[in-house]
Protein backbone atom coordinates (compact mmCIF):
# COMPACT_ATOMS: atom_id res chain seq x y z
CA UNK A 1 0.00 0.00 0.00
CA UNK A 2 1.35 3.68 -0.78
CA UNK A 3 2.46 5.54 2.37
CA UNK A 4 0.29 8.22 1.90
CA UNK A 5 -2.86 5.46 1.50
CA UNK A 6 -2.00 4.61 5.41
CA UNK A 7 -3.53 7.73 7.60
CA UNK A 8 -6.60 7.62 5.02
CA UNK A 9 -7.73 4.28 5.40
CA UNK A 10 -6.90 3.90 9.28
CA UNK A 11 -8.65 6.88 9.60
CA UNK A 12 -11.78 5.53 7.57
CA UNK A 13 -11.35 2.27 9.51
CA UNK A 14 -11.77 3.94 12.91
CA UNK A 15 -14.24 6.14 11.66
CA UNK A 16 -16.46 3.63 9.90
CA UNK A 17 -14.99 0.15 11.01
CA UNK A 18 -14.57 -0.18 7.76
CA UNK A 19 -12.58 -3.28 6.57
CA UNK A 20 -9.96 -3.19 3.38
CA UNK A 21 -8.45 -5.40 0.86
CA UNK A 22 -4.96 -4.49 -1.75
CA UNK A 23 -5.26 -5.76 -4.41
CA UNK A 24 -3.18 -5.24 -7.43
CA UNK A 25 -1.60 -2.10 -5.62
CA UNK A 26 -5.10 -0.60 -5.38
CA UNK A 27 -6.72 -0.07 -1.74
CA UNK A 28 -10.69 -1.15 -2.02
CA UNK A 29 -12.50 0.45 1.43
CA UNK A 30 -15.54 -2.08 2.25
CA UNK A 31 -18.43 0.67 4.04
CA UNK A 32 -21.50 -0.25 4.74
CA UNK A 33 -24.77 0.92 2.78
CA UNK A 34 -25.74 3.30 5.75
CA UNK A 35 -22.54 4.70 6.06
CA UNK A 36 -21.50 5.61 2.11
CA UNK A 37 -22.92 9.35 2.47
CA UNK A 38 -20.65 10.33 5.32
CA UNK A 39 -17.53 7.97 4.14
CA UNK A 40 -17.72 9.89 0.49
CA UNK A 41 -18.32 13.32 2.51
CA UNK A 42 -15.46 12.87 4.75
CA UNK A 43 -12.79 11.75 1.59
CA UNK A 44 -14.00 14.73 0.21
CA UNK A 45 -13.62 17.07 2.78
CA UNK A 46 -10.90 15.92 5.17
CA UNK A 47 -9.07 13.99 2.50
CA UNK A 48 -8.93 15.97 -0.70
CA UNK A 49 -10.66 13.14 -2.38
CA UNK A 50 -12.10 16.01 -4.79
CA UNK A 51 -13.06 13.87 -7.99
CA UNK A 52 -15.42 10.95 -8.29
CA UNK A 53 -13.87 9.38 -11.07
CA UNK A 54 -15.94 6.23 -12.08
CA UNK A 55 -19.40 4.81 -9.93
CA UNK A 56 -19.84 1.35 -11.27
CA UNK A 57 -21.30 -2.12 -9.52
CA UNK A 58 -20.04 -6.06 -9.74
CA UNK A 59 -22.68 -8.27 -9.69
CA UNK A 60 -21.79 -12.14 -8.29
CA UNK A 61 -25.21 -13.80 -9.22
CA UNK A 62 -26.63 -16.54 -7.81
CA UNK A 63 -24.82 -15.11 -4.86
CA UNK A 64 -27.85 -13.17 -3.46
CA UNK A 65 -25.95 -11.49 0.47
CA UNK A 66 -24.32 -9.46 -1.18
CA UNK A 67 -25.34 -9.66 -4.74
CA UNK A 68 -23.60 -6.57 -5.83
CA UNK A 69 -21.05 -4.10 -4.79
CA UNK A 70 -21.57 -0.62 -5.69
CA UNK A 71 -17.83 0.96 -6.30
CA UNK A 72 -17.42 4.72 -5.94
CA UNK A 73 -13.63 5.39 -7.48
CA UNK A 74 -12.22 8.16 -5.81
CA UNK A 75 -9.40 10.75 -6.90
CA UNK A 76 -7.58 13.13 -5.19
CA UNK A 77 -5.58 14.90 -8.08
CA UNK A 78 -3.60 17.10 -5.14
CA UNK A 79 -2.01 14.27 -3.44
CA UNK A 80 -2.45 11.96 -6.93
CA UNK A 81 -3.94 8.92 -5.00
CA UNK A 82 -7.18 6.92 -5.98
CA UNK A 83 -9.05 4.70 -4.01
CA UNK A 84 -11.94 2.75 -4.05
CA UNK A 85 -14.93 2.54 -1.50
CA UNK A 86 -17.23 -0.52 -2.00
CA UNK A 87 -20.46 -0.88 -0.79
CA UNK A 88 -21.96 -4.96 -0.59
CA UNK A 89 -25.75 -4.62 -1.23
CA UNK A 90 -28.45 -7.51 -1.06
CA UNK A 91 -29.88 -8.69 -4.16
CA UNK A 92 -33.47 -9.13 -3.12
CA UNK A 93 -34.29 -4.90 -2.76
CA UNK A 94 -31.06 -3.13 -4.10
CA UNK A 95 -31.82 0.32 -2.88
CA UNK A 96 -28.86 2.35 -1.29
CA UNK A 97 -28.60 6.07 -0.40
CA UNK A 98 -28.03 8.77 -3.18
CA UNK A 99 -24.98 10.82 -3.02
CA UNK A 100 -25.60 13.10 -4.72
CA UNK A 101 -25.51 16.07 -2.61
CA UNK A 102 -21.41 15.11 -2.12
CA UNK A 103 -20.87 14.30 -5.72
CA UNK A 104 -22.66 15.94 -8.17
CA UNK A 105 -21.59 13.65 -11.30
CA UNK A 106 -23.42 11.15 -9.78
CA UNK A 107 -26.48 12.21 -10.72
CA UNK A 108 -25.94 10.86 -13.92
CA UNK A 109 -23.99 7.66 -12.70
CA UNK A 110 -26.58 6.32 -10.52
CA UNK A 111 -29.10 6.77 -13.24
CA UNK A 112 -26.89 4.29 -15.01
CA UNK A 113 -26.89 2.01 -12.10
CA UNK A 114 -30.10 1.98 -12.25
CA UNK A 115 -30.49 0.92 -15.94
CA UNK A 116 -28.05 -0.94 -15.63
CA UNK A 117 -27.74 -3.20 -12.60
CA UNK A 118 -31.64 -2.51 -11.44
CA UNK A 119 -29.88 -0.75 -8.26
CA UNK A 120 -32.32 1.98 -6.98
CA UNK A 121 -30.53 5.16 -4.86
CA UNK A 122 -33.01 6.57 -2.59
CA UNK A 123 -33.58 10.65 -2.65
CA UNK A 124 -31.86 10.34 -5.96
CA UNK A 125 -33.34 13.62 -7.82
CA UNK A 126 -34.37 12.10 -11.09
CA UNK A 127 -34.78 8.44 -11.21
CA UNK A 128 -35.41 7.43 -14.68
CA UNK A 129 -33.37 5.37 -17.14
CA UNK A 130 -30.98 6.93 -19.08
CA UNK A 131 -29.55 4.61 -21.47
CA UNK A 132 -32.68 2.09 -22.51
CA UNK A 133 -35.90 2.91 -23.47
CA UNK A 134 -37.95 3.39 -19.91
CA UNK A 135 -41.10 0.38 -21.43
CA UNK A 136 -38.15 -2.18 -21.52
CA UNK A 137 -38.19 -4.81 -18.69
CA UNK A 138 -34.54 -5.74 -16.75
CA UNK A 139 -31.55 -4.47 -16.79
CA UNK A 140 -28.73 -5.52 -18.91
CA UNK A 141 -25.69 -5.79 -16.85
CA UNK A 142 -26.99 -7.97 -14.42
CA UNK A 143 -25.93 -11.97 -14.98
CA UNK A 144 -29.19 -13.30 -15.08
CA UNK A 145 -30.28 -11.03 -17.99
CA UNK A 146 -31.23 -13.25 -21.07
CA UNK A 147 -28.34 -13.00 -23.61
CA UNK A 148 -30.67 -13.69 -26.66
CA UNK A 149 -27.80 -15.20 -28.98
CA UNK A 150 -27.97 -16.74 -32.17
CA UNK A 151 -25.89 -20.26 -32.18
CA UNK A 152 -23.09 -19.67 -34.74
CA UNK A 153 -23.99 -21.17 -38.27
CA UNK A 154 -21.28 -23.96 -39.14
CA UNK A 155 -21.29 -26.49 -42.15
CA UNK A 156 -21.90 -29.29 -39.28
CA UNK A 157 -25.66 -27.30 -38.02
CA UNK A 158 -25.98 -25.58 -41.32
CA UNK A 159 -29.66 -27.33 -41.31
CA UNK A 160 -30.60 -26.81 -37.81
CA UNK A 161 -29.76 -23.12 -38.21
CA UNK A 162 -32.16 -22.54 -41.20
CA UNK A 163 -34.97 -24.11 -39.51
CA UNK A 164 -34.99 -21.91 -36.65
CA UNK A 165 -34.73 -18.96 -38.58
CA UNK A 166 -37.45 -16.50 -39.64
CA UNK A 167 -37.61 -16.46 -43.56
CA UNK A 168 -39.74 -13.75 -45.61
CA UNK A 169 -42.51 -15.70 -47.43
CA UNK A 170 -43.10 -15.87 -51.14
Amino acid sequence: MDKKLEPIVKAVQEKFGATFEEFRDEVHLFVKPEQIVEALTLMRDEQNFELLSALTAVDYYPQEAPRFHVIYQLTSVAKNLSVQIRMPVNGSSPKVPTMTGVYSVGVWRERELLDMFGIEFEGHPDPRRILSPEDMEGHPLRKDFPLGYEEPQFTFNFDEIGSLKPFAKE
